[in-house]
């Protein structure tokens, strides 16, 4: 196979996993382990979260809208409460491998994420650092454009603006949900559970140093 483009998500593969911000709100208001990804899992295509990070909603509605889906589930958890919990921290050593990559391949990035006016600066996904987002050469971002992982269009948008065949493609996600389409589509797919996992198994698909 031979690669030209390694396309990455954003949240929980170049910076760390909110999940880890979930559980300790969870613990500290003694909540239902795992209300939160519960609630977004839930009905993952149409509701408050997908709706959100599509733009189709405001603030105020998605603070609702979460509450009530979480309610639903054992215990109402405001969405706007949620929102602070999603910046997670950059991992130096998935910004040195996609530096790395991007000598030799095109890069792409994919993210869900909320829209710009609706996070307020010390919520939300603050984390679009400017010199980590220039290092790719086409960003896609849901909220910009009304689509979100996992509907197959948005993928079908990078492969396409790339302009790469998705068979020579490796794509890096934390979630196996928004590994399946690009997986069908022929990509090679890495699930990120660490860093030093993500960064081994991109060396193995790439065949380049990356650490």
């Amino acid at each position: 196979m031979m690669i030209e483009a390694v396309i990455w998500d954003f949240g929980g593969v170049l910076t760390t996993s909110p999940f880890e911000a979930f559980a300790r709100y969870e613990t500290e208001r003694g909540l239902p382990a795992d209300i939160i990804r519960r609630t977004n899992a839930a009905n993952h295509l149409e509701n408050a979260w997908a709706k959100f990070e599509r733009a189709e909603v405001d603030i105020e509605a998605f603070d609702e809208l979460f509450a009530a889906e979480s309610l639903a589930l054992g215990a109402a958890v405001r969405g706007k409460e949620v929102l602070p919990l999603l910046s997670g921290d950059l991992r130096p050593e998935m910004v040195e491998a996609l530096k790395r990559v991007k000598a030799r391949f095109k890069t792409g990035c994919i993210t869900n994420n909320l829209p710009a006016n609706a996070i307020g600066s010390h919520s939300g996904r603050t984390l679009y650092v400017a010199e980590v987002m220039a290092l790719f050469d086409h960003v896609i971002e849901s909220a910009k454009i009304g689509l979100r992982k996992p509907d197959p269009r948005i993928y079908r948008m990078m492969v396409e603006t790339l302009k790469v065949d998705p068979r020579n493609c490796v794509y890096l996600d934390d979630l196996g949900i928004n590994l399946k389409p690009a997986r069908e589509m022929g990509m090679t797919t890495i699930k990120v559970v660490s860093a030093a996992q993500a960064i081994g198994e991109l060396e193995a698909a790439t065949g380049l140093a990356l650490r």
